[in-house]
């Protein structure tokens, strides 16, 4: 009898670039203060590579990515790629025939140089992973530089392993890029025609050194497109497809529904698609059983969440795999995308309780879960019934345990009501209270919030994490850096000032650290940005505040001076978005539960004699659902939570909140909704076009477009942030303008705060004295 077993294969789309002990982020900033040359940072980049062959070879997945590792950021990497690096940055570093040169010139479209800014920087989708947005303009002329992706496929080669390499794919290249000539009639999607013609290229290449299967990915496709854009996309894997020598083509979609796109996709000539299926991407299942399926294809089925940190549902994942059978000529198991987006290993976590470790899964556990399943699903289940066993045992544990639903927490929630939302008094009438108790000037200046965390800071909470400084010496050694931080400001001359934060080391982290229902890792990095990589709290049941968690700092503070201290807070979306959030319930569910914490906190900071508080938002756009149709419902909790964090306070109590590095352009109506006196946004990459959105939009309180792009590693000049500030005040009402940073300062060196600072001081002087 022959065997009607289906053959499947198990897969990633791509795995942590950082290392266990984050040693890319180390050998990268080793490099750019000097300390090791070109050759080690790439010795230590094809270390790392290697490292993680070997891992997913060894935990049984069949095929494997290659060119998914970067030493920065896969979008500028595919810049790189297609020779699209704007004229500042060649003649920043005119030599790029050494690896140092490439390097540097690379890192000069991500940092910047004294004289040429950075490439912009906006969030990944709805992940808080930042990508460096392509400059393309009517005169980008592109040059194929194949280097990357045809070492890295010939680096595994030399190991045995065939991989399928990763690509960012060409229309979702160009719908994330940004014309800076902003020419009339242009969009970047028009160099269509010359873009396509260099993947084939590569596609030969690649073919050439002995690849099967090129995976693209066209992650853009599952955001709203009109019908002009589907049907470039069909033309595109047209052309690409006629390509005789090539390798077999994956497409790949990723944290959402595909909608409109998938009966595109299915007819396209492509011979394989990667499809979500978690979340809202589960809709795709009825979809594609509602096109007839794709039977003519490989498909990829994203059945484990690579975007948290939930140990799957084995047994509804194998279920979903098994309709899936039905629907396509194979299918394979992988998880729902990159597993970028999780930290790398659970059992690094050694004080974690090891019943809620089971109830997690990091990178490493992902794989062992797709793994599992592509058991499942080609040999008979018994096979892994001890495992579908263990982990029913594990999912119900996770639901049956006291500290997931607290009656207290949900009994408060349920008591709240539409007066909690809202302020005393409108927006004009505070400001007039606001005024008569602040005395501010026109042009207010002021920070974000943090100021540089030194090596001095961050030994010391080393030295009390080890048991080697008591909470007293820490607290001094806190506090001293808070009268330095106070003095700086004072010394400068700005105009509200802020405590600093010495004592937080993460602005999601240390309040969750507070918080109940939050639990901490100490291992478990993120890549943000570059180097910037973040520890996510795990939100694990619900959430309560036991005790104040900010007033002792802004109290002591306020007492170094007579100008307003703003208290800090990280406002509830962002508490959500910056964390791994629990899936056992709506998240706005959560975020009432974590905003009534933080309202707890903002009257505390009140009733403390705190005239100024800050609750940031920078998650806010970033976690705006892809699909258009999903983000009113989304919009109205987040704006509710917010204003139920802050509604709490008098009229003079001035509230502002802040965001940073995202397009706003979609969330200008609820930033209006949200009603904080003063919000401050990212603006100096933009070059302040922000400004002028608010104002048609109507934004009726005050604004503080960032003036200085802090993630940029140069001090801008009295003139460049005067000529900033120019453009805000011929764009906004200069009544109702602030002067700030883009963000806060964590990141940067004292030195260049200080100058820049000055330079930021001087040129709000200049305005404010303007005839």
């Amino acid at each position: 009898m022959t065997s009607t077993t289906p053959t499947s294969r198990a897969t990633v789309h791509g795995y942590p670039r950082q290392g266990a002990d984050r040693e890319l982020k180390k050998a990268v900033e080793a490099y750019w203060k000097g300390r090791i040359d070109a050759d080690a940072l790439l010795a230590t980049a094809r270390e790392l590579r290697l490292r993680n062959l070997a891992e997913l070879r060894d935990a049984g997945i069949d095929e494997i990515p290659s060119n998914h590792f970067s030493c920065y950021d896969h979008v500028l990497d595919t810049s790189v790629l297609l020779g699209a690096v704007p004229e500042r940055h060649v003649t920043a570093v005119p030599d790029a025939s050494t690896p140092a040169g490439e390097l540097d010139r690379y890192f000069a479209m991500a940092r910047g140089t004294a004289d040429a800014p950075p490439l912009e920087m906006t969030k990944w989708f709805d992940t808080n992973y930042h990508y460096l947005v392509p400059e393309l303009g009517p005169d980008t002329a592109f040059t194929l530089n194949a280097a990357k992706p045809l070492a890295e496929f010939a680096e595994a080669r030399e190991q045995g392993v065939t991989t399928r390499p990763v690509l960012v794919g060409p229309v979702t290249f160009l719908l994330l890029a940004k014309d800076p000539t902003g020419t009339d009639g242009f969009r970047p999607l028009d160099l269509l025609d010359q873009v396509v013609p260099l993947y084939a290229d590569l596609l030969r290449q690649l073919r050439e050194a002995g690849a099967e299967w090129v995976q693209l990915d066209e992650p853009a496709l599952v955001t709203d497109q009109p019908a002009d854009v589907l049907a470039k996309v069909a033309e595109t894997y047209a052309t690409l497809a006629a390509e005789p020598k090539r390798p077999k083509i994956l497409l790949a979609s990723y944290f959402d529904r595909l909608g409109d796109a998938l009966p595109v996709l299915a007819s396209s000539p492509v011979e394989g698609l990667a499809l979500d299926f978690t979340n809202n991407a589960a809709a795709n299942l009825d979809a594609l059983a509602a096109a007839g399926g794709i039977l003519d294809k490989r498909l990829v089925a994203g059945v484990v969440n690579g975007r948290n940190i939930w140990a799957a549902d084995l047994t509804a994942a194998l279920s979903t795999l098994g309709t899936l059978l039905g629907l396509a000529g194979s299918v394979d198991v992988a998880a729902s995308c990159s597993l970028l987006h999780v930290p790398y290993d659970v059992t690094l976590e050694t004080d974690l309780d090891p019943e809620i470790a089971g109830w997690l899964s990091f990178a490493r556990q992902k794989l062992a879960e797709i793994v599992t399943l592509r058991r499942g699903l080609t040999e008979d289940r018994s096979a892994i019934e001890d495992v579908l066993r263990a982990n029913a045992d594990r999912l119900a544990s996770r639901a049956a345990s006291p500290i997931v639903r607290v009656p207290a927490v949900r009994e408060r929630v349920a008591a709240v009501t539409e007066a909690d939302l809202h302020r005393a008094s409108p927006y004009g009438k505070r400001r007039l209270a606001q005024q008569d108790r602040l005395h501010l000037p026109e042009l207010p200046t002021t920070t974000i919030g943090s100021f540089p965390q030194t090596a001095e800071l961050r030994k010391a909470r080393a030295a009390l994490r080890a048991g080697n400084l008591d909470q007293d010496a820490y607290r001094e050694a806190m506090r001293a850096e808070v009268r330095a931080v106070i003095a700086e400001q004072e010394e400068l001359g700005l105009d509200v000032l802020v405590h600093g934060e010495p004592e937080r080391n993460d602005m999601v982290q240390y309040f969750g650290e507070q918080l109940t229902g939050f639990l901490a890792t100490q291992h478990g990095w993120v890549q943000s940005y570059g180097t910037r990589y973040v520890r996510p709290p795990l939100i694990v049941g619900d959430v309560a505040r036991p005790e104040p968690m900010t007033v002792e700092w802004a109290t002591y503070a306020q007492s170094l001076t007579e100008k307003p201290v703003k208290g800090m807070l990280t406002g509830p979306v962002t508490m959500l978005a910056w964390s791994f959030v629990r899936d056992d319930q709506p998240e706005g569910d959560t975020a009432r539960q974590v905003a009534l914490a933080l309202r707890d906190e903002v009257v505390d900071l009140e009733a403390a004699g705190i005239s100024v508080i800050q609750v940031d938002e920078p998650a806010l756009r970033e976690t705006l659902p892809l699909r258009t149709a999903d983000r009113a419902a989304y919009l109205d909790w987040a704006v509710a939570s917010f204003r139920l964090s802050t509604a709490g306070v008098r009229d003079d109590t001035q509230i502002h909140t802040h965001m940073c590095y995202a397009e706003f352009g979609d969330v200008l109506q609820a930033i209006i909704d949200m009603d904080a006196d003063v919000t401050s946004l990212e603006a100096a990459r933009s070059n302040m076009a922000i400004v002028a959105d608010l104002a048609r939009a109507g934004y009726p309180n005050e604004a503080g477009p960032g003036v200085w792009d802090i993630h940029s590693p140069r001090v801008p000049s009295v003139e460049e942030i005067a000529g900033h500030l120019r453009a805000a005040v011929e764009a906004f009402p200069v009544e109702r303008l602030w002067v700030n940073p883009d963000c806060g300062l964590k990141t940067r060196g004292y030195p260049e705060v200080r100058a820049t600072l000055a330079n930021l001081v001087e040129a709000t002087g200049q305005l404010r004295a303007r005839a």
